[in-house]
């Protein structure tokens, strides 16, 4: 453990993380001067070292601590890649991670800010990178991918182990060709952007296209856009 991480930890000791039920983000007790909170997930919160801004340190919830080795061999697995984080180490609650500057996907819909199609096609090579690492790239979602200087750079790899697709990037990506120059440039409202992500969550959409999806609630869609308009 070098210095960074001895000063982190006395900091991370006075921090714990709690899960929601429902896939809603955890919920984070206790605080730090010395630590930024830089994103919140359904399993951890990433926090950012004041003093050694180069680190980001990922805590996980205390029911979901198993997850962290999994996660760690994941990025062993990676290596070196331009697509993805490097991991540093790992503790008893936590994965020391590289901080990566960007914007998630998912703060570009809120800002307005626009995706450009390179994303897309850097997603999907990151996706061909893991395969043949005996890796199964899933849970890419609006959160786990930032723009990075006009490129992306997935930053949650934690699922990887899983077997299945759960067709979330396949959806997305049709989202983006067919939906998505409606709304390119323009911010999204905060509630819809929840709205659209809860539904999706209570939904199976192992086998229904998600053109069922948007059919299915276009209607609420459009009139809650109106109104938050």
């Amino acid at each position: 453990m070098n210095e960074a991480w001895i000063c982190a930890d006395k900091d991370l000791a006075n921090i714990s993380i709690i899960s929601n039920p429902n896939n809603e983000p955890v919920s984070i007790h206790g605080s730090s001067e010395r630590l930024k909170c830089i994103g919140i997930g359904t399993d951890a919160a990433v926090f950012q070292s004041v003093e050694y801004p180069a680190y980001a340190f990922k805590i996980y919830a205390n029911d979901k601590i198993d997850k962290i080795q999994i996660e760690k061999k994941v990025y062993e697995l990676l290596g070196e890649s331009p697509y993805f984080s490097t991991c540093f180490g790992a503790k008893d609650h936590y994965l020391v991670l590289s901080f990566e500057e960007g914007i998630t996907l998912y703060d570009c819909v809120l800002q307005g800010i626009p995706i450009p199609r390179q994303i897309i096609q850097d997603v999907d090579d990151a996706r061909e990178y893991a395969r043949p690492k005996g890796l199964n790239p899933r849970d890419i979602h609006l959160k786990n991918v930032l723009l990075q200087n006009g490129r992306a750079k997935i930053i949650d790899v934690s699922e990887y182990v899983l077997p299945g697709d759960d067709l979330r990037w396949e959806h997305l990506k049709k989202a983006y060709e067919q939906y998505y120059p409606l709304i390119e440039g323009k911010p999204v409202p905060l509630k819809l952007v929840e709205l659209v992500r809860k539904m999706y969550n209570q939904g199976n959409h192992a086998f229904a296209p998600i053109e069922d999806f948007i059919s299915n609630h276009y209607k609420l869609l459009t009139s809650f856009w109106k109104k938050e308009e």
